[in-house]
């Protein structure tokens, strides 16, 4: 098994003790990322605007290992309000197409830093 870590400073550096990714035998697997704006390292505003910064961050993480976020299989995503399920549907087909990758929804009690959606992903690499 080889196993290779994935960072990329146009994701958010990890704030724990976790690596933004790791790829083994070419799948891909993501951490969480929430809307923290990389070249600042704060929380960006509004339930939006922090889906799109959530997305860009995937797709920083999955370019870093080689792959887009087309090459994504599995999606988790984690909202402290499911009401804001459309909005992440509405914002999510800006980067993804069909064939779509799996997916769960989550409604979680908190999020770090109160973060309000968070989502992590698997993806498996091009041959």
């Amino acid at each position: 098994m080889k196993k290779t870590i994935i960072a990329t400073s146009r994701a958010p550096a990890a704030i724990g003790t976790y690596s933004q990714a790791v790829s083994v035998n070419g799948v891909v697997y993501l951490s969480g990322q929430i809307g923290l704006d990389p070249a600042s390292g704060q929380l960006v505003d509004g339930i939006d605007a922090q889906i799109v910064r959530v997305f860009e961050n995937l797709k920083a993480v999955a370019e870093a290992a080689g792959g887009a976020l087309a090459d994504v299989v599995k999606l988790n995503v984690y909202l402290i309000d499911l009401n804001h399920f459309g909005k992440v549907n509405e914002t999510m087909v800006r980067y993804f197409s069909e064939p779509f990758p799996a997916r769960a929804a989550v409604g979680v009690a908190a999020l770090p830093r109160s973060a309000l959606v968070e989502a992590d992903a698997i993806l498996v690499l091009p041959e």
